[in-house]
């Protein structure tokens, strides 16, 4: 494979953007015609869901005493401005929890439902003609790579996440821009997140992906935006989260040039050789 027609650039950054659109609802429309794989995709995000509800509506419950806590110079503010620096302050709390919280369910969920949405990501690949090379994993070792991975991309997400908890607190920007910034950067650590299932099965890492990812910025940006805005409706994150597994499998193959035309696998195309164009130290048998 040729890793340069992998990451060359299409014919401007709005059609790619609308192109990773795209992936995320052809996995939707291969998920949503195959009915075993929605029951294998939903018992583990229902798990996750449930979860993250309960730490949501606690935290709405708390945010008055949160903003409160963290606005203690405003105390002697005139009741007006006091209450709206902490109506601000409330709503970065959750503006932020909000984003970490979706990158956070994407990681908790791929854990708990790892064995389903490898299947999904297969079954999805095997339409498209497989993966030749394919790096057989043991079940705890892909569960450890993917916690260790996992971990690493929530910090870096939460990092982020903090100044853009603090632009919150600018008027009109902080209404504005930053959600238009937290939906690019959450759906940038989304699109990492969700493409570490096949990357695994080509024996990449999280490097790999970062540097295939960046290659190809605006498909990925396109893809992750769209879930992350889909994973904001209610009940939207336990619904989609076997498509955007599914469509992760078609980023993944499109950022790394394979096809995705139903149908076997172009000559020579293998994982192996994808992973040897790479960079040093990148093998596709790498355990």
């Amino acid at each position: 494979m040729d890793v340069r027609a992998a990451t060359a650039p299409a014919t401007g950054a709005a059609r790619q953007f609308f192109t990773g659109v795209g992936l995320l609802l052809r996995g939707l429309g291969l998920y949503a015609r195959s009915p075993g794989l929605v029951l294998l995709g939903v018992v583990p995000a229902l798990i996750s869901g449930a979860l993250f509800v309960a730490g949501y509506a606690t935290l709405i419950y708390f945010v008055d005493d949160l903003a409160r806590l963290v606005t203690p110079f405003a105390d002697d503010w005139s009741a007006w401005s006091r209450d709206l620096l902490r109506v601000v302050a409330g709503l970065a709390f959750l503006g932020l929890a909000g984003l970490v919280g979706v990158l956070t369910f994407t990681a908790v969920t791929l854990l708990i439902g790892d064995p389903f949405y490898e299947k999904i990501s297969e079954r999805v690949e095997a339409r498209y003609g497989g993966v030749p090379g394919e790096v057989e994993l043991s079940w705890w070792r892909s569960l450890r790579r993917s916690l260790g991975d996992s971990i690493r991309l929530i910090a870096m997400s939460t990092l982020v996440g903090i100044p853009l908890f603090f632009a919150g607190f600018i008027p009109v920007v902080g209404q504005t821009v930053v959600p238009a910034l937290g939906a690019a950067v959450g759906g940038w650590f989304l699109a990492l997140e969700l493409v570490g299932v096949p990357f695994y099965r080509r024996g990449l890492r999280l490097p790999d992906r970062r540097r295939l990812l960046r290659a190809n910025r605006p498909i990925a940006l396109g893809f992750g935006v769209a879930v992350f805005v889909c994973f904001l409706i209610p009940l939207g994150a336990v619904l989609l989260m076997p498509a955007a597994v599914a469509g992760a499998a078609l980023l993944s193959r499109t950022v790394l040039g394979q096809s995705t035309t139903e149908g076997p696998a172009p000559v020579g195309a293998t994982a192996a050789g994808a992973a040897g164009e790479l960079g040093p130290g990148v093998a596709g048998g790498r355990p």
